[in-house]
């Protein structure tokens, strides 16, 4: 199983390039991989056919107790065989429905594919979890494929309502999917019949939460809105979407959990009243339509109902009958969508009062409808007439609802003579349509599939035989399938049905205007836009009342809630109540009165630098108390991160005003105050009873001894970040190239991997007038923007600094330091080469692009990765190599060195880039706008800037 979900991804990943290369005939090699899936369950056909399973299990995320755990049943099998047989003739149909130059003909092919697989994936789990990841994966690739023509608005509303409806229902699946696993304490299908289900209101809750997500899929009561609007899709895509495949997930999934919550009280009710009702509904609906695609539609959402009640009502006979017709379905209605294809393509409209005549033009085609049409109206000998009389018979128990039954049974065959009617009628003063010839690559898959379901029916009591196990899960079976079950109940309502359907067809001339009369006051479609304006005038007016342009009212009221939120609980629990020990030495409080004194003198201050200066102040504040903790590493990194920050702080603040506003602030600054104290208020009780909530022993224990044994280092913090927990600062590096890349995209104007600023040749006159040139871009500066101190002193330690960064880097595997460290005050020391010479220093002193110091990085981290899988260990896990050098003799290699390197070189690059963005190129605007005294503006003496 897990190779034909492999199969499906190359398939899929493969398309845009087949696509590409043969054009829409990329469909033939393509269907293969649904042909597969198809022929693989015919192999296992006996493996099923006794009540078996095939079961496959592969480790996902072990820690976690998730499986990629599959099994195919009954069931599952019949799902395969109509995911994988109708897919296939799907893909071979959609290689000549589309013209040879259709844009987005690679994207739908892939799609397509892609869908398959994940359908594939659905009616293989096990596991409920699994079962919803492949759940949301048909909502995504349904939404793609549904709005197909993106160009057109329909197409793009289409999409988002089917996408915004059945993520909702899944949303709602997967609460009740995590309800029923924790009760029972396991997740895999096969054994939750093993553990007694919960009572009362918890199990009425997930169950009603799981039946959301069942209606929602497949279209029922509520939800039925979005499959119609759902038609703007290429016809393809509602043939198998609409037809075969997505909107029968839902129908599975009552089928699949009928043998263990039927008997839940809200189980029956719901399936009973939301399928009857939607099969009366639909079809009274689909009488009304012109459109036969539309009529194929509303006609879905009937037959689904059917389907869904039959299927999931919970007992034996209606189980058996509701797969054969889950596969009748199948067959006819896919068959009449691509016939429905076939009129449009050729015809160019799927309107029935325009079309006339050609059922004499297209003989066959309307053999092939007519049999499609036949099944879904119950005509013997066909496989739907042995499907509803099966149902018929177990239902007699059941007055009200086969009533109802039949009066859906009767729109059903109503609707069907419509259909056929309106596409292959001869209407009196109609001329007839024309129709292009029509290939065989699209008319040989709907016969394929109108002629399966003729075989189907004398077939019937085999197909009996192979249905009947997933039927017996529910209870000993006394129906049977069969085309001739003899003179009984279930024979008189199929020909009461036949009868009814013809008379109300034959009298749609009068009743038309009862049929326009009778319409309900707000449809589904109205109610959802009626739903979605609601919700998008509600985001307006909570937009326009919290949404000021004030970040200061923002980030205030993000606080708020964090106060109010988790800080009203944290006076539920009280933490606090245990013994806490104040502080561990004498001069923690000391610290900790600077910090309060500087955080309280920054809300006060008025001018931005002063209080970015005293919020620098509180950080080098939590650096002592990481040095009086005895953790010189984390101090080490807080010292340097705080004067990078302020660095970035400097940059950012010649672009604003000196002063937060020239208007008083005391009340507001009072107000600010206010929410500081309740926000460390409640981070402190939220770090308490953080620290409470432990019951367990930390896993930190054993990192000093893990750094030592496995990543051969005794800076527990280092190797914590390169070994232990590397994928975490694997993560964290590509954000930090993420924010780089965003940082310099808001700030430059132009492609920042262009030439570097070109230096000005000022460093020679100086010389000549006897000036020493302590840095060669210093002397472009105006006069007064110079420091010649500044200059000295980054001259005489800057390469102290980078030589400094060097002996972190390499040291910082057994001693305070390591890559971000080094990489911290490699930055530093080209943030002074930049406040002090200008931006053409900085081209100087780093004659490179950021992006390619951050690619280095992020690549050699890769390297490091791949290393210690060629020293024989995991990936990211620390190898030693034992090596010897003349001179030197015996010493070994960390291959996490490589790692630290990258990381080393990406913290390198974010900072190039955050100084050639908010710092140069924010001085070339300056000086762009006339207004050189607000940067390190150059002396423009002539030539290239």
């Amino acid at each position: 199983m897990l190779v034909l979900l492999i199969l499906h991804l190359v398939a899929a990943l493969a398309a845009p390039l087949l696509v590409r290369r043969w054009g829409a005939r990329a469909c033939y090699p393509l269907a293969l991989a649904p042909a597969a899936a198809f022929g693989w369950a015919v192999v296992r056909t006996p493996d099923v056919t006794d009540g078996g399973a095939v079961v496959e299990t592969y480790p996902w995320i072990p820690k976690l107790g998730l499986d990629l755990a599959f099994r195919t049943t009954t069931l599952s099998w019949v799902m395969t065989l109509l995911i994988g047989g109708v897919g296939a003739l799907v893909l071979v149909y959609s290689a000549r429905y589309f013209p040879p130059p259709a844009v987005g003909t690679a994207q739908f092919a892939g799609v397509l594919v892609g869908f398959a697989g994940a359908m594939l994936g659905l009616v293989f789990a096990d596991d409920l979890l699994l079962l919803y990841v492949c759940w949301e994966l048909t909502t995504v690739f349904s939404y793609l494929l549904i709005g197909h023509s993106a160009e057109r608005r329909s197409a793009r509303w289409a999409a988002a309502q089917a996408l915004t409806v059945t993520t909702f229902g899944g949303l709602a699946m997967l609460v009740g999917f995590i309800m029923l696993g924790h009760h029972a304490g396991t997740y895999r299908l096969s054994e939750l019949s093993q553990h007694p289900l919960p009572g009362g209101a918890y199990l009425v809750v997930a169950v009603v939460l799981i039946l959301l997500g069942a209606l929602s899929k497949s279209a029922l009561l509520p939800f039925t809105s979005w499959l119609p609007v759902a038609m703007a899709a290429p016809t393809p895509v509602s043939a198998y979407l609409h037809a075969a495949a997505m909107v029968k997930a839902g129908v599975y999934l009552l089928g699949l959990l009928a043998p263990l919550l039927a008997q839940a009280s809200p189980w029956r009710p719901v399936v009973l009243v939301a399928g009857l009702a939607t099969m009366v509904l639909g079809g009274w609906s689909a009488l009304r339509q012109n459109d036969l695609k539309l009529l194929l539609a509303y006609g879905t959402l009937s037959q689904l109902g059917l389907v869904a009640v039959a299927i999931g009502v919970g007992t034996p006979d209606a189980a058996l009958a509701g797969v054969a017709m889950l596969v009748a379905h199948a067959l006819f209605k896919a068959a009449l969508f691509l016939v429905v294809g076939i009129i449009d393509h050729g015809a160019h409209t799927r309107d029935l009062r325009k079309l006339s005549g050609l059922g004499r033009r297209t003989p066959v085609l309307a053999v092939v409808a007519g049999l499609a049409a036949a099944s879904m109206a119950g005509v013997p000998p066909l496989f739907g007439f042995a499907a509803k009389e099966a149902i018929f018979a177990a239902f007699t128990d059941r007055p009200a609802a086969l009533a109802v039954l039949v009066v859906g049974t009767v729109l059903t065959v109503a609707y069907s003579i419509r259909f056929l009617w309106g596409a292959f009628g001869t209407r009196p003063g109609l001329a007839p349509t024309e129709l292009e010839r029509i290939p065989a690559a699209m008319l040989w898959p709907p016969a394929v599939l109108a002629g399966a379901g003729l075989v189907a029916g004398p077939a019937a009591g085999a197909l009996d035989h192979l249905f009947r196990p997933y039927a017996q899960l529910l209870g000993p079976v006394h129906g049977h399938l069969t085309l001739w079950p003899g003179f009984h109940l279930a024979l008189g309502l199929s020909a009461l049905t036949l009868a009814g359907g013809a008379v109300l067809f034959l009298l749609r001339g009068p009743l038309t205007p009862v049929l326009a009369r009778l319409r309900s006051p707000a449809t589904g479609q109205q109610g959802y836009e009626w739903l979605i304006h609601r919700f998008d005038r509600t985001a307006v007016d909570v937009t326009s009342v919290t949404q000021r342009g004030s970040l200061p009212q923002y980030l205030g009221l993000i606080l708020i809630v964090l106060s109010a939120v988790p800080g009203g609980v944290l006076l539920v629990i009280r933490p606090w109540e245990q013994s806490l020990m104040l502080w561990g030495s004498p001069a923690q409080p000391v610290v900790l009165l600077v910090i309060a004194m500087a955080a309280l003198l920054a809300v006060g201050a008025s001018r931005r630098l002063t209080a970015m200066l005293l919020v620098g102040v509180t950080g080098y504040g939590t650096a002592m108390f990481f040095v009086l903790h005895g953790a010189p590493d984390l101090a080490l990194t807080q010292f340097l991160v705080e004067t990078v920050t302020i660095a970035v702080f400097v940059l950012v603040l010649r672009r604003l005003p000196e002063r937060f506003s020239v208007r008083p602030l005391r009340r507001s600054r009072w107000i600010r105050r206010s929410i500081g104290a309740l926000v460390g208020l409640t981070v402190a009780g939220l770090a308490l009873a953080a620290t409470a909530a432990r019951h367990t022993r930390t896993i930190s224990e054993d990192f000093p001894r893990l750094a030592v044994e496995q990543g051969y280092g005794r800076n527990v913090v280092n190797v914590t970040l390169v070994d232990i927990r590397a994928w975490d600062t694997f993560g964290e590096l590509a954000v930090l190239v993420a924010a780089a890349t965003g940082v310099a995209s808001l700030v430059f104007q132009q492609s920042r991997t262009g030439p570097r600023p070109r230096r000005l040749d000022a460093d020679r006159g100086e010389s000549l007038a006897g000036r020493p040139v302590w840095l060669r871009g210093g002397a472009t500066l105006i006069e007064r923007n110079r420091s010649i101190v500044l200059e000295v002193v980054t001259r005489l330690i800057f390469h102290t600094a980078v030589l400094f960064s060097f002996y972190l880097l390499f040291s910082g595997h057994n001693a305070p330091g390591g890559g971000f460290a080094g990489g911290l005050v490699a930055s530093l020391a080209l943030t002074m080469r930049y406040l002090a010479g200008g931006r053409y220093e900085l081209a100087e002193a780093a004659p490179v692009s950021a992006g390619t110091v951050l690619g280095a990085g992020l690549g050699l981290a890769v390297c490091g990765a791949v290393a210690s899988l060629l020293a024989g260990g995991a990936v990211l896990e620390s190898a030693r190599i034992d090596l010897w050098l003349p001179v030197i003799g015996d010493f070994y290699l960390i291959t996490s060195i490589f790692f630290d390197i990258g990381v080393y070189l990406v913290v390198i690059g974010l900072a190039l880039d955050v100084l050639r963005s908010l710092g140069a190129e924010v001085d070339r605007h300056i000086e762009a706008a006339g207004g050189p005294e607000g940067g390190l503006a150059v002396e423009r003496r002539g030539g290239t800037r």
